[in-house]
């Protein structure tokens, strides 16, 4: 293939203006495994993810897809995990010499602005490789809630709400409808928003689990367990089937007042 020629490094063009080592790395996040959504309100930010069951017949346990930075961030990651893994050791390592420094907590802007720096840094060298994985990064500060979607062409963006991974697209159409309502929900709505955002890609990946975190104003980065998650799984298909009805009845209501008016006239 032709474009052989201009891949084996990140600092050749293509005749194109393409550059296939990053696309390579783009498209390791597509093919993930999993979805992972994330969504941001007034006052809290969501990760939802697919992980593997744990079995018992496996003698490793599922990789986790939503780690920990510190107490008011964390990350759910998409792709190769020991690329996720030394960028999550790094922004460990950022947030904590700011705060050595600073006795303070880093803002999640300039944390995310040095993390762009150092994916961008390997977009551009015949030494290195882009970063194979994507990230959602969610936190909170003085500024109020944060979720920043980092992908390997060092591309760091501010979301409202966003999906990579596997199979997103059915998340995001879902993200896309109700993005306007996020604003303004409680932390149980917006986590159900959530859980049902990522339920078009679990339909097609019957054994994989459902993995929350949160993080707000007064609240630090939770990942919530198995029991935690299932009450809100549950919260959201009530929430579904009540959705469901009002919505029947808002039809047959419609339906009626077209009827009378078609009699009258």
């Amino acid at each position: 293939m032709r474009c052989h020629r201009y891949d084996n490094d990140c600092s050749v063009f293509s005749p194109q203006g393409r550059i296939f080592q990053v696309e390579y790395a783009m498209e390791a996040v597509n093919q993930g495994t999993t979805a992972t959504v994330g969504l941001t309100s007034k006052d809290y930010t969501v990760l939802v993810s697919l992980q593997g069951p744990e079995a018992a017949d496996t003698l490793a346990l599922p990789q986790r897809k939503i780690l920990s930075v510190n107490p008011k961030l964390g990350l759910a990651f998409v792709g190769l995990v020991p690329d996720a893994q030394i960028l999550h050791s790094h922004l460990c390592t950022q947030c904590l010499t700011y705060n050595l420094s600073y006795i303070g907590e880093m803002p999640v802007a300039r944390l995310m602005t040095g993390l762009a720096i150092k994916m961008q840094a390997h977009t551009n060298s015949n030494e290195r490789r882009p970063f194979g994985v994507g990230l959602l990064v969610a936190g909170h500060d003085s500024h109020g809630a944060h979720l920043y979607q980092a992908m390997p062409s060092a591309a760091v963006i501010k979301c409202r709400a966003t999906a990579i991974g596997a199979r997103s697209q059915l998340a995001l159409r879902y993200l896309e409808r109700h993005c306007n309502a996020f604003e303004h929900c409680s932390k149980e709505e917006l986590i159900c928003h959530g859980i049902q955002a990522i339920r078009g890609p679990l339909a097609q990946e019957q054994n994989l689990e459902i993995k929350l975190a949160i993080v707000g104003a007064e609240q630090e980065f939770t990942i919530y367990d198995a029991a935690e998650t299932q009450k809100y799984i549950e919260m959201s298909k009530r929430l579904d089937q009540e959705c469901g009805v009002l919505s029947s009845v808002e039809t047959s209501t419609e339906e009626e007042t077209e009827k009378q008016t078609s009699s009258e006239t």
